[in-house]
C-alpha cells in the first residue's frame, strides 16, 4: 500500500509541476498557487540562485553565470541540439536493451519481431525531421526578396504597419520580425527554438509541426509497447495466479494492485521509469503540438498572439473609458434635468453597468482566411510557390 500511495503522490506532483510550468501564466490561475509555482519555476528559482551565488562567491561568479546564460540563451549554439540527440539516443538504448528480448510476447505478435529495425527507422525519421527543421531556411527576409514578402503579406494597419528594420536597414514585411539571436529578419516569424538552434518561420513551420507530431507518436507507441511487454510478462510468469493461490491474496483489483506494482517495480523498474519519462514527454509534446496546431488553424503565430493580446487589452481600455465618459455625461445631464422618482433598490441592483455595454472587442485578423487555406499556407508557404517567383522576376 505504501508503494501505491507513493506512486499516486509522485504522479500528482508531476502533474502539478507540468501544469504550473505550461499553464501557470493563464488568467484563470491568477492569484493561485499554480501561478506562484510557475513564477518560481520560470524566474524565481534562477533569481534566488543568482542571489545565493552572489552572497557566497561575489560579483565575479554572477558575471560568469550571466556570460554562460548569454552564450546559451542569447546566441546561436548547439547545446540543446546535442542534448536532444543524447536524450533520444540514451532512451532508445535503454528501451532496446531492456525490452527487445521480450518481443514477440504474449500480447505482442510476430509482427513486432522486426522491432529492432522498425524502431530504429522510426527514430531515424524523427532525427530527420529534427535536422530538417534545424537547418532549413525559416524564411529569411533580404533586400532581394523583401518586395515579394510585402506582396505576400500585406499590412493590416492594426498590429503591422509599414516600417523599416533598424538592424537590417530594409523594409519590414508584415508578420516578420528581426530575431536578436540569429540577427536576421524572418518572414511569418513564430519564435526562436533553442532545441533547433533556428527560428521557426514561414518556410520551416511545416517541418516543426511534423517533428512534434512524429515524436508524440513515437512516445505514445513506446508507452503502449512497453505496457504490453509488462502485461505479457505478468501473464507468462503467472504472477496473479501465484499471488492468489500460494500467498492467499484475494482475487480483486484493490488487493492485487499493490503487490503487482511492487513486483513490477522490483523486476522491471527500467521499463517503469521509461514509461513515466515517455508519459511526461508525451504530455509536453501534446500540449505544444495542440497549441501550435490551433495557431496554424487560425493563421496566427506565437509572436502575433502577444501583439493581439496587447492590442485587444488596449481596445478594451479605450472602450471602457468611452463608456465611463458617456455614463458620467448622462449622470450630469440627469442631475440638471427634471427630478424623477428614484428607482427601487432591486432595479438598481440588477441594472447593467454602462461599462458592460461598452461593446465587445473583435479580433480582426485579415490573415485568417479559413481552416483549409490557413493549413495549406503552412504546408505550402507563399515563398515556395511559382507566383512568388513571378513577382520577384517582375520586380527585378
Amino acid at each position: 500500500m505504501d508503494v501505491q500511495w507513493l506512486l499516486i503522490i509522485h504522479g500528482l506532483l508531476t502533474l502539478l509541476v507540468v501544469v504550473s510550468f505550461l499553464c501557470g501564466q493563464w488568467p484563470i490561475f491568477e492569484g493561485t498557487p499554480i501561478q506562484r509555482i510557475h513564477y518560481f519555476l520560470t524566474f524565481g528559482a534562477y533569481d534566488y540562485f543568482l542571489r545565493f551565488v552572489g552572497s557566497v562567491f561575489g560579483e565575479k561568479a554572477i558575471n560568469a553565470i550571466l556570460s554562460v546564460e548569454y552564450f546559451c540563451c542569447d546566441r546561436p549554439n548547439p547545446v540543446l541540439q546535442i542534448i536532444y540527440l543524447a536524450i533520444i539516443g540514451i532512451t532508445y538504448y535503454f528501451i532496446a536493451k531492456s525490452s527487445f528480448s521480450y518481443i514477440p510476447g504474449y500480447y505482442l505478435s510476430g509482427f513486432h519481431r522486426s522491432s529492432r529495425y522498425t524502431s530504429l527507422l522510426g527514430v531515424g525519421i524523427g532525427v530527420f525531421f529534427f535536422l530538417l527543421t534545424s537547418f532549413a531556411d525559416p524564411g529569411t527576409v533580404k533586400a532581394e526578396n523583401v518586395s515579394q514578402y510585402q506582396s505576400a503579406y500585406p499590412y493590416d494597419n492594426i498590429i503591422y504597419t509599414e516600417k523599416e528594420c533598424s538592424t537590417c536597414k530594409i523594409p519590414k514585411p508584415a508578420r516578420s520580425k528581426h530575431c536578436s539571436i540569429c540577427n536576421r529578419c524572418v518572414a511569418r516569424f513564430d519564435h526562436h527554438c533553442g532545441w533547433m538552434n533556428n527560428c521557426i518561420g514561414e518556410r520551416n513551420t511545416r517541418y516543426f509541426m511534423a517533428f512534434l507530431l512524429w515524436h508524440l507518436f513515437l512516445c505514445l507507441y513506446g508507452i503502449v509497447a512497453l505496457g504490453f511487454v509488462l502485461a505479457g510478462r505478468l501473464k507468462e510468469l503467472r504472477v496473479v495466479y501465484i499471488l492468489t493461490v500460494y500467498y492467499g491474496i484475494e482475487n480483486s483489483f484493490r488487493k492485487l494492485a499493490p503487490h503487482v506494482v511492487q513486483w513490477l517495480l522490483g523486476s522491471y523498474n527500467t521499463q517503469i521509469l521509461l514509461m513515466v519519462f515517455l508519459a511526461v514527454v508525451s504530455l509536453l509534446l501534446a500540449s505544444f503540438f495542440g497549441y501550435h496546431a490551433n495557431l496554424c488553424r487560425t493563421n496566427t503565430t506565437t509572436n502575433e498572439t502577444v501583439k493581439w493580446q496587447d492590442h485587444m487589452n488596449w481596445l478594451r481600455k479605450v472602450n471602457e473609458a468611452r463608456a465611463s465618459a458617456a455614463a458620467l455625461k448622462a449622470s450630469i445631464n440627469g442631475m440638471s434635468s427634471e427630478r424623477k422618482p428614484p428607482d427601487s433598490k432591486w432595479k438598481t441592483f440588477f441594472r447593467r453597468s454602462p461599462l458592460e455595454d461598452s461593446g465587445a472587442v473583435v479580433k480582426n485578423n485579415i490573415y485568417d482566411k479559413g481552416i483549409l487555406h490557413n493549413v495549406w499556407e503552412v504546408i505550402s508557404p507563399p515563398s515556395t510557390r511559382r507566383s512568388f517567383l513571378r513577382t520577384k522576376s517582375k520586380s527585378s
